[in-house]
């Protein structure tokens, strides 16, 4: 059964996820080179409503990379200079989450046909009527100018992975093709929590998806263990497609 085998793999994937040399990095490229559309974007754009305000110098607790990345970087600096980071992510939690119960309002956000005006318009409605704090609607009318709306959804999917951190979860994307029975997934997770060390907790969430063909895939703290079927059935392939050297036999 796939549960057995998984289970009879723990051994291997505990050596595997301590050693960095069998992982995938994510590749530290210039945001500029993978989105020049999104480098216009600068946090210090109005995002305060303080004219006058002593920066306090924020660290982001974990690198984002890509267009997305940038956004998320520069509500989440903003808010947490202003102490207000947890009510900046229950609003922006709230909004995408509305927009997945409203057919309506998942097309207005992806619609990029409608008026740059119409959008910054229908932003500040739905700000005031949800009383949502200035640092929230003046990011959604940042976003919403750019055209960048469409992205809302990524944005705040890398935010939250931001505000996770700072409070020191890490999460953990753990890919099969059924759900982990509850002791394996209990001793990933163990595994993984040793590995990650102290002060930070391992918060594990399954996907499923059939294509992997088998095996596992883990992905955390922007690094990604790939023992799939998928994966190993594609390395098997180049393999056997290379030419064989005979005069070296």
């Amino acid at each position: 059964m796939a549960s057995a085998r998984i289970r009879s793999g723990l051994p291997l994937l505990n050596r595997i996820l301590r050693s960095d040399s069998l992982c995938t990095q994510r590749p530290a490229i210039q945001r500029s080179v993978l989105t020049p559309a999104f480098t216009a974007f600068q946090p210090s754009k109005n995002l305060s409503t303080s004219s006058v305000q002593k920066e306090e110098k924020i660290k982001l607790p974990i690198t984002l990379y890509g267009g997305t990345g940038n956004y998320a970087s520069a509500l989440f600096v903003v808010a947490k200079r202003s102490k207000v980071l947890d009510q900046v992510e229950s609003e922006i939690l709230d909004l995408i989450e509305a927009s997945k119960k409203s057919p309506k309002f998942s097309l207005f956000l992806k619609d990029l046909s409608v008026r740059a005006d119409t959008r910054v318009k229908a932003i500040n409605e739905i700000c005031a009527t949800a009383k949502f704090s200035d640092i929230t609607k003046n990011f959604l009318v940042i976003v919403a100018e750019n055209g960048r709306l469409n992205h809302l959804e990524s944005i705040v999917n890398k935010f939250k992975q931001l505000t996770m951190a700072d409070k020191g979860i890490v999460k953990a994307m753990v890919t099969t093709v059924m759900p982990l029975p509850p002791q394996e997934e209990k001793e990933l997770k163990e595994t993984l929590q040793d590995i990650i060390g102290r002060g930070k907790t391992v918060q594990v969430e399954q996907k499923i998806d059939p294509s992997i063909l088998g095996g596992i895939m883990i992905e955390f703290e922007q690094k990604l263990f790939d023992m799939s079927i998928r994966t190993r059935a594609k390395q098997m392939e180049r393999f056997l497609r290379e030419p064989v050297d005979f005069d070296a036999l």
